[in-house]
């Protein structure tokens, strides 16, 4: 293969045909979750950007770069140390076993902009260069050099360009090993392994060095080290299967068609060799458009990647000012008028597709004429496919065709032409005379439909591998790293929102080890009768988990023992007044206050203390203070005697641990026996001490619990911590509860903490939802509910797609290895599906889930011989 490229400098691209290109990085914006309002933005960048570019000939392309397991690998490494959390290594050995061999890519999306010659001195250097390089590739001799000057001066043309057209779409200049690396990615297409986009991301290499005032590069003659052969024949001799033939009678790729062998008409791909193997690519260029379609359908290069195979795009524009498209048009309707003529002498008339065409014609004049700034986009679309053998590729090729004729677009694979389209796709190549033949003509505003700048990716670029993207047809993981959140000025919070049994648990169980697993700590409050979450504490972090029961009262959280001085008070009183239900600033407050300093003063401090403070009192105090205190003891005393109680006031339980992870790197703390009023009573202090003993006790008692949770949350900012609480409802139907979540909202990311919240409708998240950076929405099949769940990710909620995709689409009940299908939000606001998946790893799996009938479900907390789930690889929510 002959190589064009002569110099790289940075961004810029000298040719063997004379021309300077610069190239770009584009950021891709958009996707097809988007409201209209946000989809209506994009479109304007993108036309804008197109309209900043008329007079030029510019180049998009659209490569699939081949993603690695190792590279995930490495994305779920980054940022842990495993010397120092050595069970992470089990999250990523599990990763790589999934993800082997498996075919898998990121869309990236590249700029070229041929730029201006810089004068009549600049244009022959570059045709004097051009002449030179021929004859050097001949000679063996270095390309001709490019002066300081001249790079200097294109490069500031460059940036201005950039300036110009980069307003709504963010551009970064590319590097030379990226430039290097799309050559070597086409030349790659069909093969088991290419060079990675990522190392070219961060390498110095195939840069020109400025050297005495001159440009000079190294070799890229390897680049060029490739045989194409037009229709080349597969040594297994398939492709004549493909072309119709019973027998191909081909022996290693020498056989003669009209022997037997295939056509070389049905041979419609390109055989790519190279030193590192073979690969098959088709190209197939768009002969058609549809004369009208649905702006919803109109997404053609977003929707390639939907399919089951990667696919590349390469469009050559040519952006051709207002003036100019409106004189062709006043052409063509000359044209049609007389053809008019000419059919009118003709006994059938005039055909109906003039009339269409004349329709077509006035409309494109009509809207030329709207705007002095709107451009003809007259694009030559190239997609390209490709396989590891003919008939891999053959079928592909005649996949995508079928699928874009299903929209009316007409997509041909032309014989003789595969080399041509292939040298389209090399970024500073010239357009090949015969590529011309497919160009087809639009508007600004109607090219920027196809969405050539989609965005398809989804989560964080380094994390826990939650899941599978299922808007992409090929396997894409999906990282979450919510720990790296606060680091990158975002909020860690996560909130997941489903039915029963939509895979709300499984994630939050999969987040919290994740964050555990590579070195943060989390805090959970379980409220589950089974204690779930204690049951899987117990298998994923054995020796790293402590459980605190509320109920059986085997750790104390009395305030006066377990925080510090003066903040032990504040909580000790916090916590009385709510118990007791008096006012702070009340006689019976200002007697609970004496004897809550009282107490904290001992040398031993302790609820049990309080106690005594009032009956001392009682006994001794003036008449009015012994009233209140003899009152106070007495109710104070039906509190400590009920055992839902004794974590408070029993004295001889050991404390719960207040340093920076509570004792242990996973917390749970489970309120098993706890109730709370419900949520109409806090309307009504009458209603409210109406309440159960059991009701006001909880509701103090959860005081306690989310002071503890806030403290140990806040304790080391360095050190990510994770408060989680699944149903929580239970938690913000509360004052209290509705305190903690709407505190870790709202101070957790200068403090290194984020809520993962687990709930059955959106409202259950609390009133500060919207401050959630990860918003997740699971199966919901009440219509309401999942409006609000929309409305919640920040889609349209009165889309009817997105309505039924989320009432009937999502993990659809009964349907085995549909488990664990979400709506993912993540903090950059790209939204797409995703499918959430468990990994092998024994301790995790164990008791992830909650089926009934399961080994979680029996209620044990602890146990030494827990039953198998058999849980599948997708994760099936709380079942």
């Amino acid at each position: 293969m002959r190589l064009h490229i002569r110099h790289i400098a940075g961004q810029l691209v000298w040719t063997t045909s004379g021309s300077v290109w610069a190239l770009w990085r584009v950021t891709p914006r958009g996707g097809r979750y988007l409201p209209a309002a946000e989809q209506d933005e994009v479109l304007g960048h993108i036309t804008a950007l197109v309209r900043a570019l008329a007079g030029t000939a510019p180049r998009l392309f659209g490569l699939c770069a081949q993603l690695d397991a190792g590279e995930v690998a490495t994305q779920m490494i980054d940022g842990t140390d495993l010397e120092t959390a050595p069970a992470w290594s089990e999250h990523v050995e599990a990763g790589l076993d999934l993800l082997e061999r498996q075919e898998m890519h990121r869309r990236t999306v590249w700029l070229a902009v041929p730029l201006s010659a810089l004068g009549r001195r600049a244009a022959l250097s570059a045709t004097f260069g051009s002449l030179w390089a021929e004859t050097a590739s001949a000679l063996g001799l270095r390309t001709a050099p490019v002066s300081r000057a001249e790079v200097t001066a294109y490069q500031r043309q460059a940036d201005r360009l950039a300036a110009a057209v980069g307003t709504g779409v963010e551009l970064r200049p590319a590097r030379p090993a990226e430039i290097a690396w799309m050559v070597q990615h086409a030349v790659h297409r069909g093969q088991r392994e290419e060079p990675l986009l990522a190392v070219a991301e961060t390498s110095d290499l195939f840069a020109g060095r400025l050297r005495g005032g001159q440009l000079r590069s190294p070799s890229y003659a390897d680049l060029g080290l490739v045989r194409l052969v037009e229709g080349g024949q597969d040594a297994t001799g398939a492709e004549g299967a493909l072309a119709g033939e019973e027998d191909s009678g081909v022996r290693g790729g020498r056989g003669r068609w009209w022997r037997g062998g295939a056509s070389p008409l049905g041979r419609r791909w390109l055989q790519v060799e190279n030193e590192t193997g073979i690969g098959y690519q088709a190209h197939l260029a768009l002969a058609e458009l549809p004369v009208a379609v649905a702006a919803g359908a109109a997404d053609l290069f977003a929707q390639l990647e939907g399919l089951e195979f990667p696919v590349d795009y390469t469009v050559d524009l040519q952006v051709v000012p207002a003036e100019r498209a409106k004189e062709a048009v006043r052409r063509k309707k000359k044209e049609l008028v007389d053809q008019a003529d000419q059919y009118g002498a003709q006994p059938a008339g005039m055909p109906s597709s003039l009339t269409e065409a004349a329709g077509d014609l006035g409309e494109m004049d009509a809207r030329l004429s709207r705007s002095g700034v709107e451009v003809e986009v007259q694009a030559v679309t190239v997609l390209t496919v490709w396989g590891p053998t003919a008939a891999v590729c053959d079928a592909r090729a005649r996949a995508l065709a079928g699928l874009l004729a299903g929209g009316d677009y007409r997509a041909v694979r032309p014989a003789g032409l595969q080399e041509a389209l292939f040298t389209l796709g090399l970024p500073g190549a010239a357009r090949p005379a015969p590529a011309r033949e497919f160009t087809q003509y639009q508007l600004s505003e109607d090219w920027a439909m196809c969405q050539p700048f989609a965005d398809t990716s989804l989560g964080d670029e380094a994390g826990a591998l939650v899941g599978i993207d299922l808007d992409c047809g090929t396997v894409r993981p999906v990282l979450l790293n919510p720990a790296d959140a606060p680091r990158k000025h975002a909020s860690a919070s996560v909130g997941v929102v489903g039915d029963l049994g939509a895979g709300k648990s499984v994630l939050l169980k999969l987040l919290t080890s994740s964050v555990v697993d590579r070195g943060g700590r989390a805090i959970v409050i379980d409220r589950t009768p089974i204690r779930e979450y204690a049951a899987f504490a117990h298998t994923a972090a054995s020796d790293r988990c402590q459980v605190i029961d509320a109920a059986a009262a085997q750790l104390s959280i009395d305030p006066l023992r377990v925080f510090p001085d003066k903040t032990g008070a504040h909580y000790a009183l916090s916590y009385l007044t709510l118990q007791l239900g008096i006012g702070p600033m009340s006689a019976s407050g200002a007697v609970l206050h004496r004897a809550v300093e009282e107490a904290a003063a001992d040398p031993e401090p302790s609820m049990a203390k309080v106690l005594s403070a009032l009956a001392a009192t009682a006994f001794s105090g003036t008449p009015a203070r012994k009233d209140a205190a003899s009152t106070l003891a007495d109710l104070l005393q039906i509190v400590s005697d009920n055992p839902l109680a004794a974590m408070v006031f029993d004295p001889d339980l050991p404390p719960v641990s207040l340093d920076a992870d509570l004792g242990s790197d996973l917390v749970v703390i489970t309120t098993t026996g706890l109730t709370l009023p419900p949520r109409e009573a806090f309307a009504s202090p009458e209603v409210l001490w109406q309440q159960p003993l059991e009701a006001l006790i909880g509701r103090a008692v959860l005081y306690l619990i989310a002071a503890i949770a806030r403290q140990a949350a806040f304790a080391d900012p360095a050190r990510f911590c994770s408060v989680v609480t699944d149903e929580c409802y239970w938690l913000t139907s509360s004052a209290e509860g509705t305190a903690l979540v709407h505190e870790i909202l709202h101070d957790g990311r200068k403090h290194g903490a984020g809520l993962a919240a687990g709930a059955h409708d959106v409202d259950e998240l609390g009133p500060d939802r919207g401050l959630i950076a990860y918003k997740l929405l699971a199966r919901t099949t009440d219509r309401a509910r999942a409006m609000k769940g929309l409305q919640y990710l920040g889609l349209d909620a009165d889309d009817e797609e997105l309505l039924r995709l989320v009432t009937t689409s999502l993990s659809p009940v009964g349907s085995p290895g549909r488990e664990g299908e979400m709506l993912l939000r993540d903090p950059r606001m790209r939204a797409g599906r995703i499918k959430v998946i468990i990994p092998e790893v024994a301790r995790i799996r164990h008791r992830i889930t909650t089926t009934p009938g399961g080994a979680a479900a029996d209620g044990r907390a602890e146990g030494s011989a827990p039953g198998e789930e058999g849980a599948d690889a997708a994760a099936g929510g709380e079942r």
